[in-house]
């Protein structure tokens, strides 16, 4: 049976043209900085995001690990919205490789508010901890790919300047949150120090993710990321889909939010399943199904028997996600399988 696949964009499969990328791509030691892909890709990379250096890394979690590692020193502390990635999905990664404590603030929607960055500022005490970095997530995952908008941006880098305080943003989803701004990656860009995208999810290629910044800070980066093992070699291979993802798949992110938008229309539309409109602004759904007095858990299983995959859990939560292979036919057949479900 071939299964609808809506529980993340990071079941996405390579093109076809990415596949061809990989088998004709000219690779060579990266290590040494002798890989021609990956020189290409990072150079293309840093372009676009208006930066001086790239650097490809395996993933995004190491991405944003290395990032805060070349940010801090131990004993250090950081300024993040309480339900981020680093904070949820990032294996305690803060504490045990770069040394340095959370500070985590409540978003709203995922967005933390300027003022409340100020504030949890730390002072200049030999009681606290030094305030040595302000991560910021855009697209917000567990806020359900909620866009941090232009202004509070702006709001959040004058703030982070007036205390000599870097940003990283993680920006898994950054080509999502461009697309929804209707601006260029390089303006959201702008109001960071470093930032981590991704060329897997939403852009299809099979592996890794990129790190832009400063020369020095890349330069800095390249000994964390040798560290963590991050160091290949023939990763050409890998960077030749990432060259196509960014040439062709970055424009074409608005039909997944169109998908999305259409598939959250339909699901509010049926008893027992609750959507807070206002969060489904990329490609990411969270889906409240507590009126049909089941867990994810068994939602997921029921959605399982008629070829759809989401993940369960034990709440009422359940979260769809759009990306290249869904189809509108593919969101037809996704409404009319949870109308059957509430109608039982």
């Amino acid at each position: 049976m071939k299964y609808i696949d809506l529980r993340s964009d990071t079941v996405t499969l390579p093109t076809q043209e990415m596949r061809d990328s990989i088998c004709h791509a000219s690779v060579g030691d990266d290590v040494y900085g002798e890989d021609p892909t990956i020189n290409r890709l990072e150079e293309m990379a840093a372009d676009i995001f208006g930066k001086e250096a790239a650097m490809f890394v395996t993933s995004g979690t190491q991405g944003n690990q290395i990032c805060v590692m070349s940010h801090t020193r131990p004993g250090d502390e950081i300024i993040l919205e309480k339900k981020c990635h680093i904070i949820t999905y990032e294996v305690g990664g803060i504490a045990r490789l770069a040394g340095v404590q959370g500070r985590l603030l409540r978003g709203k929607k995922g967005i933390m508010d300027p003022s409340d960055i100020e504030a949890a500022i730390r002072e200049d005490d030999i009681h606290q901890p030094k305030t040595s970095l302000i991560c910021l997530e855009n697209t917000h995952n567990r806020a359900g790919g909620t866009v941090i908008p232009i202004d509070v941006l702006k709001g959040t880098y004058e703030v982070a300047k007036k205390h000599n305080i870097p940003i990283h943003m993680d920006g898994a989803r950054i080509f999502n949150a461009a697309s929804y701004l209707k601006v260029s990656v390089k303006e959201i860009a702008s109001y960071a120090d470093s930032v981590m995208f991704c060329l897997s999810k939403g852009l299809c290629a099979p592996v890794g993710s990129i790190v832009v910044g400063s020369k020095d800070f890349i330069l800095k980066a390249r000994k964390f990321r040798k560290m963590l093992g991050g160091g290949m070699r023939q990763a050409g291979f890998l960077a030749a889909a990432g060259i196509v993802a960014l040439e062709k798949m970055t424009s074409r992110l608005s039909e997944d939010h169109n998908n999305a938008r259409i598939l959250a229309e339909g699901l509010n539309n049926i008893p027992g399943v609750n959507i807070d409109m206002e969060t489904v602004q990329t490609n990411i759904i969270l889906c409240d199904i507590s009126g049909l007095k089941m867990s994810a858990n068994e939602f997921s299983a029921k959605l399982y028997e008629k070829g759809i995959r989401v993940n369960g859990g034990s709440t009422a939560t359940v979260r769809f996600v759009t990306h290249y292979w869904i189809t509108k036919e593919d969101i037809n057949t996704v409404l009319e399988a949870v109308k059957a479900i509430a109608i039982k």
